[in-house]
């Protein structure tokens, strides 16, 4: 028996304690993250906002926004984090959803996500131009940087650990990687 490819009311159906996305036909449902997922994905919000959304202390030039609901021509897509530079979107649509790709897409990798963002979306972002892409994996403590060259991404470089890094297209910013993994020692006062 064939299937039928999946629809926005299949994603519509499911229910509040998961994350849907639709791709090439395809439902997927993951569970909401863990705990390290979430202290990472919100202290590099927090991390990014004010330099790069509100130019406090930095270049500005950005809007950035925590699971925003793309639709990229036929996919839905929920990445953990992205941003797209003022001078492509100067003020978020007011809609529920967003058609314009973003810039750069960050994805927080569980092992219940890791093949999806890995395997199925980052083929979508590169289809879509997505000029820059982080995976970050809160438990492994790496920070991939990868960009857009053609069709495909390059891994950039991979940051691990405890250091203190800049990564492009945020490279004004040095980060603390042991803030993100939720060390006491990157938490201390600015």
């Amino acid at each position: 028996m064939e299937r039928r490819p999946a629809t926005y009311a299949d994603l519509e159906a499911l229910p509040a304690n998961v994350v849907g996305e639709l791709i090439a036909g395809e439902l997927y449902a993951s569970p909401r993250p863990a705990a390290p997922h979430v202290v990472a994905a919100s202290r590099l919000g927090g991390e990014l906002v004010g330099p790069f959304d509100r130019g406090r202390r930095g270049p500005g030039g950005w809007i950035l926004l925590d699971e925003p609901e793309l639709h990229l021509g036929e996919d839905v897509l929920v990445p953990d984090l992205c941003g797209w530079r003022r001078e492509r979107m100067p003020s978020p649509p007011r809609t529920a959803a967003f058609t314009l790709a973003p810039d750069w897409v960050c994805e927080l990798l569980s092992p219940s996500t890791r093949a999806l963002d890995r395997a199925v979306k980052l083929p979508v972002y590169a289809r879509e131009g997505v000029r820059h892409v982080w995976l970050v994996d809160a438990e492994a403590r790496t920070l991939e940087v990868l960009r857009l060259e053609g069709a495909r991404y390059t891994l950039l470089v991979t940051h691990s650990g405890l250091a203190h890094v800049r990564a492009e297209p945020f490279e004004a910013l040095e980060l603390e990687l042991p803030f993100l993994w939720g060390e006491e020692q990157g938490g201390g006062a600015r």
